[in-house]
């Protein structure tokens, strides 16, 4: 290895330790070359515990604590059990500015403007997005107004289908602990859209809003004091992302969502060409049977791809069918 390559591997592992520093949300923004924050850890939970509750308490989102830990029960996963916290992240493959929502992952990333002399950094949290009957919509848009203690006006539409529940809604829900926006919310340049929080947590994370972008409370309400009107917001639909750490390629892929009927017809096609382009100006070998294993689990982790492999999701097995 050159001194070059040693000082470079020294940069990173520096860069590395200080991102790990920053918080559980919260990373140093790697230089232009490397693409993932952030680290993957265990713990042992504890009898009275639940996914729910670890996810919540380490900014994860429903689902991808389900998908990381298969197999284990989401509401008694027991004394002593091995869970593992998936808190590492390839930053989506988009200009590294404003914010990005990527649909399928559920998770906001936003990318604070430095003020001068300040270390960029990004900002991620879980996020529950729009059902089969209520997409959330692609494109780019903007934060136009922050409204805190919002009352919220349900649409016709919102307040038919509660009604048919038999659960009427009045015209206009006012504040407080009944209003399921919360206690903070952004309101997007996609007119009826809003970034906003929540008063039922535990669905954060899954695909049960109406459209909007829903925050655990305590994140929107970090949110809400850092992102500026006017804040340039992307959504995209990435279930796959490749990403470089130094010399070390990794994949990381969840689930195509149900009504995404382009990419569910893909199949692996998408993944191959991301990771043929990735590897164009690198001598490098791409584990083709690890790719395929990874993309068919979607376990929202990211996994080397390198050769040799050095897969690390618990009861991940390269060579299974």
């Amino acid at each position: 290895m050159s001194k070059l390559d040693k000082a470079r591997g020294l940069a990173v592992v520096c860069f590395g330790l200080l991102a790990q520093v920053a918080g559980a949300d919260t990373f140093v923004l790697p230089p232009d070359d490397v693409d993932l924050v952030g680290v993957t850890s265990t713990i042992r939970s504890r009898y009275e515990d639940t996914l729910v509750q670890i996810a919540r308490d380490n900014d994860l989102g429903y689902a991808e604590i389900i998908r990381a830990n298969p197999g284990v029960d989401p509401w008694l996963p027991g004394e002593g059990t091995e869970i593992l916290l998936p808190t590492r992240f390839i930053l989506p493959p988009v200009e590294r500015r404003g914010i990005i929502i990527n649909l399928p992952e559920m998770r906001i990333y936003y990318y604070p403007k430095p003020a001068a002399g300040e270390t960029p950094m990004v900002i991620t949290h879980p996020i529950s997005i729009g059902r089969m009957d209520w997409t959330t919509p692609l494109g780019k848009s903007r934060v136009i107004s922050k409204i805190k203690n919002p009352s919220w006006y349900p649409p016709e539409s919102v307040r038919e289908e509660h009604a048919a529940d038999g659960d009427p809604l009045p015209r206009i829900v006012p504040p407080g602990p009944d209003n399921p926006l919360g206690a903070f919310a952004m309101r997007l340049s996609i007119p009826g859209y809003l970034i906003h929080g929540t008063n039922k947590p535990s669905g954060v994370g899954m695909r049960v809003t109406h459209g909007c972008i829903r925050m655990l409370p305590e994140d929107i309400e970090t949110f809400f004091a850092r992102v500026p009107v006017n804040t340039q917001v992307r959504i995209i639909n990435m279930p796959s992302k490749v990403g470089w750490s130094m010399d070390t390629l990794y994949l990381e892929v969840h689930p195509v969502l149900d009504d995404d009927t382009e990419n569910l017809e893909k199949n692996m096609t998408t993944v191959t060409e991301m990771l043929v382009a990735a590897t164009r100006e690198k001598q490098i070998t791409v584990d083709w049977a690890a790719a395929r294993d990874i993309y068919e689990r979607a376990a929202g982790v990211p996994l080397q791809m390198s050769v040799p492999g050095n897969n690390t999701l618990p009861g991940f097995d390269p060579g299974a069918p």
